[in-house]
């Protein structure tokens, strides 16, 4: 489903596709050719991708999530990979 996905976009190139757990049921070494995948395919789409995997959270180039304070409390959070890097 995921090939049949991505070459989809390959051919009908969209401006903003959103991604919501595709990567959820691959195992280590398909979840580091899928995020491979998606920067190819980055660089003629704008990808949303809600997702926990970790190889696909690193080769964005902003990260958005929720957290919970410690007050019980939702907190937003944000981060420029670029800026993240320089900082770091």
């Amino acid at each position: 489903a995921i090939a049949l996905l991505c070459a989809i976009i390959s051919s009908s190139k969209s401006p903003f596709v959103v991604l919501d757990e595709v990567d959820a049921a691959l195992d280590e070494s398909n979840a580091v050719r899928f995020a491979e995948i998606l920067k190819d395919l980055s660089k003629h789409s704008q990808f949303l991708i809600v997702t926990h995997n970790r190889y696909s959270m690193e080769r964005a180039a902003a990260i958005y999530g929720v957290t919970m304070a410690g007050d019980g409390a939702s907190k937003l959070l944000s981060m420029k990979i670029e800026d993240a890097r320089a900082t770091a």
